[in-house]
């Protein structure tokens, strides 16, 4: 499939050189000399365990891998490789740290992979300003420790300790969204290396303002472009002042209904929480044997406030009123930084832990986003799909194990159980596929676990995920609040932004983009 896509290619671009048209896994020696000359020997291969390492992210994607894979160490780098592929028509996949979830590294057509995670430096803070320049080899982590005696953080935080200008590149969010906003709200500036070479700043040049009015918003434009546009080599990030005191909070409820609703009144009644993660009790088991945790195996709400203590005080008071209405129980506070790092450390593992549950098989992840009217309806109605789904797995537990806080015993069909607060889950064969979610922004993911070699398994799980994004669309949400479009969702996008926003962003891409270079396959 591979090599028609890039027969196409050459017909619609026949002045392409591409090493004289090699099969895929090939490159001329002189074309590979000349990757060389730019970085170094030592920072090019054509291995096939390392092509294949870059030829894939976390998804259920099967590998693609790219003909070689370069190391820039500056930008002078980057834009001198961009304008030699831009020359002989070789496509261009750029590479974080490989944690997507939607196929964004796979390289369809071949191509050079352009692995930036050398380019790690920490070019300038501006603490008055409230903002930094980082390069795309610094993660999430690292920024934070670097920042931890500034009195500054920076808040956005998917589960994956992932490169900051890859989370550009994917317009990434995480649990502090609710608050902080997501990687298009912090995002001030980039430095974006454009396919043929040439040197983009979105904003101008070392310029960090808060807000604009001058002509076109480029830098929302690369933001979520999934390197379809460019190389972002560098990112002008927001920073906020750290929170005076932070206390979270964990509590159950008797249902996902009662779980949702509390999420919702406690939005409407302005209560300002900075974190808001929904987990079923699939999930909430799963996290408590991967995290080593000792919740309630039900339906779940994590939380975190920050603020002053007098204003964490009313916070407080006032969402534990709101709970309890709504039937919760085995309500606790984590006021210790080492208990809080505990949970928080357990949600962000959550994709792990899933996967632990079904050893040696893949996640598939959904990522669907409503406004808050609707979330309950939704969620409600997704979970009753995913026990109506048979989506279960395919490896029974031992007699006497337990999933999902169910006993199991072979000798029955269908195991039942009811745990301590009335829910109950009914397994066909395995462990079903759970939900976890950032509901504070009517966000949430369904993960199911499949074997990539099952056709048929795979493609059940394919036809779910495209349901529950159409039933997000019909209640005027998107079908992906922050993993990207990659390789699966587009036509999810057509349906999303209709034909007209589809061919703007065609045009788009044409202008920047007119060889159809960047990061080929992915997006539309």
């Amino acid at each position: 499939m591979a090599r028609l896509l890039r027969s196409a290619t050459w017909r619609l671009f026949p002045w392409r050189g591409y090493c004289s048209q090699k099969a895929k896994g090939e490159l001329c020696r002189d074309f590979v000399e000349a990757l060389k000359a730019v970085v170094g020997g030592s920072h090019v291969s054509t291995a096939a365990v390392v092509r294949e390492q870059h030829g894939r992210d976390e998804s259920v994607h099967r590998c693609e891998p790219p003909d070689a894979v370069v190391w820039p160490q500056n930008v002078e780098q980057v834009s001198r490789l961009a304008a030699l592929c831009y020359r002989q028509g070789v496509p261009i996949i750029p590479f974080g740290t490989g944690t997507g979830l939607e196929g964004g590294v796979c390289a369809v057509q071949g191509g050079v992979c352009v692995n930036l995670t050398h380019m790690d430096r920490i070019l300038e803070l501006n603490q008055e300003d409230f903002s930094v320049v980082v390069e795309p080899g610094v993660t999430r982590k690292a920024l934070n420790a670097h920042l931890r005696d500034s009195g500054l953080w920076f808040p956005v935080d998917p589960g994956a300790d992932a490169s900051l200008c890859g989370m550009a590149a994917t317009g990434a969010s995480g649990t502090n969204a609710v608050r902080y906003g997501t990687m298009r709200d912090n995002v001030l500036n980039l430095e974006v290396v454009l396919p043929d070479g040439r040197l983009l700043h979105t904003a101008g040049r070392g310029r960090h303002f808060r807000k604009s009015a001058a002509g076109y918003n480029l830098t929302g434009l690369f933001v979520g472009s999934e390197g379809t546009l460019g190389l972002i080599t560098a990112t002008t990030l927001r920073l906020h002042p750290a929170p005076e005191a932070t206390v979270a909070a964990t509590c159950a409820f008797p249902s996902v209904q009662a779980a949702v609703d509390s999420t919702v009144h406690i939005l409407q009644a302005a209560v300002p929480v900075a974190r808001i993660e929904f987990l079923d009790e699939v999930m909430m088991d799963a996290c408590n044997r991967y995290s080593k945790l000792n919740c309630l195996v039900a339906p779940t709400l994590f939380l975190e406030f920050h603020g002053s203590q007098q204003a964490l005080e009313e916070q407080l008071q006032r969402t534990e009123e709101i709970v309890q209405q709504n039937g919760a129980s085995d309500f606790s506070w984590a006021k210790e930084a080492e208990e809080r790092s505990r949970l928080w450390t357990a949600r962000h593992n959550a994709w792990y832990a899933a996967l632990a549950m079904r050893p040696g098989c893949k996640g598939y992840s959904t990522d669907v986003c409503v406004p808050l009217s609707r979330l309950s309806e939704i969620v409600v109605q997704t979970k009753e799909d995913l026990k109506a789904s048979g989506l279960t797995g395919s490896a029974h537990p031992a007699a006497g194990e337990r999933w999902g806080g169910v006993r199991a015993d072979q000798s029955l069909g269908q195991q039942e159980a009811r745990g301590g607060l009335g829910w109950r889950i009914v397994l066909s064969s395995g462990p079903p596929g759970s939900i976890v979610g950032h509901v504070g922004d009517g966000n949430f993911h369904c993960i199911l676990l499949v074997n990539p070699d099952d056709a048929e398994e795979l493609g059940r799980v394919k036809a779910f995920a495209e349901q529950l994004g159409r039933r997000a669309l019909a209640l005027h949400g998107t079908c992906t609040g922050e993993h990207g479009i990659g390789m699966g969702k587009r036509q999810l996008l057509r349906e999303e932004v209709g034909a007209v926003g589809v061919e703007t962003m065609r045009q788009l891409k044409a202008v920047l983009d007119p060889q159809g270079l960047m990061n080929p396959g992915k997006v539309l």
